[in-house]
């Protein structure tokens, strides 16, 4: 699986990549009793509003440096153009390349499948793994235990087994597990959603055909329920491979552009997207009270299946774009991890890896920081010795 994809709505792209700092800092040094004077100077300027907003107002109003076009000669500038007009063509041929990659994802596809329909009959009961398929490496290390410990377990499985079913069908509630265990997925995640998605069976991954529009659509597939008629919800994801005409140099790989999604066909009372509310209305003239019955938007990972449409001009308020750019980095997130690992989601093996990683680097970060304060504390302590 590959993971380089922009997720785009509107006019602003939505890159899964950590952005430079782009804080500005200035040092200004001076030297003998001038430049103390001066830093006192200066130390009253910062001190008052109406001076810096004025300095602020200065600097933002000086001309900027030259760029390093200006100062080429222009026989030199020509040649930076050629260099230029060859990057163009170096990002077309890096879209064509990205283009095989989805073909060739949409190749291997077909040869993950037979594993994945294997785990959704092993999911719904409706198909009994071998003895040899469940060996796992970990039942050897149990082995190892002694008696103590074996009866130990055996006792304790024994008094679960008194309150819990000894030999349920498949494995209950794997997806609901994953929905649950995910923070992007449970954030989404609404009480009244969790009976629905306990008979959810499987969710698939397919990628558009040959020669045409690069896609994927992701199916959620149901068993039959008391609350919708679909056994199928899909939710496709339109994709591009492309430089930007007018800026073809920020291409950095597929770009997710715009998402349809489905009509539920939710069955009398159940719709758990709208709610019902009561309110009473006062008659201006009369002064009698009725009330009124109305349904209202409802919170629920069911209207991820209605997405926001992009507008044909582009145009998105920045609330939209927001939740837009949520929704195809989620569509990305089950395509790229949830599908191809959902067993290790359930177990919890996949959220630690993630945990590892971010704090791996929130240590490298810290003893950045820790650098940084004992460069400080060395600075001080330079001035002291000075200033005695």
């Amino acid at each position: 699986m590959w993971d380089c994809c922009t997720y785009k709505s509107g006019k602003s792209s939505y890159m899964p990549h950590t952005n430079d700092d782009g804080n500005w800092s200035c040092d200004f040094k001076m030297d003998g009793d001038k430049g103390e004077a001066k830093g006192k100077v200066g130390d009253q300027v910062m001190q008052n509003p109406q001076a810096l907003a004025a300095l602020q107002d200065r600097l933002d109003s000086m001309p900027h440096g030259p760029s390093i076009m200006e100062t080429l000669p222009k026989a030199v500038k020509r040649r930076v153009n050629a260099l230029k007009n060859l990057q163009v063509k170096s990002a077309h041929i890096e879209a064509k390349f990205y283009e095989e990659v989805h073909e060739l994802e949409r190749k291997y596809a077909a040869l993950y499948q037979p594993l994945f329909d294997k785990r959704k009959e092993v999911v719904c009961g409706a198909v009994e793994p071998t003895d040899e398929e469940c060996e796992w490496q970990s039942d050897h290390e149990e082995e190892e235990l002694s008696e103590e410990m074996k009866s130990k377990a055996t006792m304790e499985e024994k008094k679960e087994g008194d309150t819990a079913e000894e030999n349920p069908k498949g494995i209950p509630e794997f997806w609901l597990t994953i929905f649950r265990s995910v923070d992007m997925l449970s954030d989404m995640l609404q009480e009244h959603d969790e009976p629905i998605l306990k008979h959810l069976q499987d969710i698939k991954v397919l990628f558009s055909e040959p020669n045409q529009p690069m896609s994927f659509t992701l199916e959620f597939h149901f068993e039959s329920n008391n609350y919708f008629n679909n056994t199928v919800l899909t939710k496709k994801y339109k994709m591009k491979s492309e430089p930007d005409v007018e800026d073809p140099f920020s291409f950095e790989g597929p770009e997710i552009i715009d998402c349809e999604g489905c009509e539920i066909d939710w069955k009398k009372g159940k719709d758990v997207t709208v709610k019902t509310i009561k309110k009473k209305q006062k008659h201006k003239g009369r002064g009698t009270v009725r009330t009124v019955t109305k349904q209202v938007p409802n919170d629920s990972f069911f209207n991820f299946f209605n997405p926001i449409k992009v507008s044909s001009d582009g145009e998105l308020d920045e609330d939209s774009e927001f939740t837009l750019a949520t929704d195809f980095e989620i569509g990305h997130f089950f395509r790229e991890r949830i599908v191809p690992r959902a067993v290790l989601y359930f177990t919890g093996e996949a959220l630690e890896d993630d945990e590892s990683f971010e704090e791996e680097e929130l240590d490298e970060g810290e003893e950045e920081d820790q650098d940084d304060d004992a460069d400080e504390d060395d600075d001080e302590e330079g001035e002291s010795d000075t200033k005695a």
